[in-house]
């Protein structure tokens, strides 16, 4: 069975930084590709970011609002991921979701993950 945790959100002025974390609970973490997926009230779910396991570490996605902003990463001895996020606008404030794959490559489809995080909140003020 697998579990992830998010962490980290908060409430934030226009162009600080944040950091999420996730805890990953399981025993597939260095395998499976991880992302992070946000949702704004009033609007659709939307892909943030994803990085792949072993063999696909290396191997990341974007999206465009995003790209050059925040930053996916992992710890694989930690089971930890991560989103490091810079230079936050309005724009960004939503609720963000941890998300798990059972397999290796990230990819910016909801429904190619299977694990799903309870979300945790990020407001960014004007």
């Amino acid at each position: 069975q697998v579990q992830l945790v998010e962490s980290g959100g908060g409430l934030v002025h226009t162009g600080d930084s944040l950091k999420l974390s996730c805890t990953f609970y399981g025993r597939t973490f260095s395998s499976a590709a991880m992302g992070w997926f946000r949702q704004a009230p009033r609007k659709e779910r939307e892909f943030v970011a994803a990085i792949g396991g072993v063999g696909w570490i290396d191997d990341t996605k974007y999206a465009d609002s995003v790209k050059g902003r925040f930053t996916i990463s992992r710890d694989i001895d930690e089971k930890m991921l991560y989103l490091q996020m810079v230079n936050l606008q309005p724009g960004d404030t939503a609720v963000y979701y941890c998300v798990g794959s059972d397999g290796p490559m990230p990819q910016a489809m909801a429904g190619s993950y299977g694990y799903w995080g309870q979300g945790t909140q990020v407001t960014v003020s004007s």
